[in-house]
């Protein structure tokens, strides 16, 4: 599969998730698609909870997911969308969404199990903007268990 086609699926895959967002307080629904090395796919969505601090976002529910199947070291890509929510809960909007800091973080400790500078695709919630970035522009001098002593520093 070329990276096209990567792209145009994994953004696809994630607008499909963000129609489950639970995002009652920030009307701002996120989906995110994880690539795996075979070409599954395992997605999420962001999860809102009244305590703030609690809730999820779409990229660590579908990550934290592969974890749990015990595919974390087989993180190819990820892709990324989001936008306001319309009366239907639908996520709207033409302009790409890139991951927050703490998403950053958590796709950079999959790219430290799986050996690859991940592929992260931002799309927007509607329409063809796109964006590619590899995990370590999008999280320059990242911490990670080099910094614990637990392996090479990256």
């Amino acid at each position: 599969m070329n990276e096209l086609d990567q792209a145009h699926r994994l953004i696809e895959l994630a607008r499909q998730a963000a129609l489950n967002a639970h995002a009652p307080y920030s009307r701002f629904g996120v989906g995110a698609a994880v690539l795996l090395d075979d070409g599954s796919v395992i997605t999420g969505a962001n999860f809102e909870n009244a305590s703030y601090g609690l809730s999820l976002c779409a990229e660590t529910v579908a990550l934290a997911s592969a974890s749990a199947q015990g595919r974390l070291a087989d993180v190819v890509a990820i892709g990324v969308i989001g936008g306001p929510m319309d009366a239907t809960g639908r996520p709207t909007g033409t302009a790409p969404v890139s991951p927050c800091g703490r998403c950053r973080q958590v796709i950079n400790e999959a790219a430290g199990m799986s050996g690859r500078d991940v592929l992260v695709w931002c799309g927007a919630a509607e329409g063809d903007a796109v964006s590619r970035y590899l995990i370590s522009e999008l999280l320059p001098d990242a911490f990670g268990p080099g910094d614990l002593g637990l392996g090479p520093k990256s």
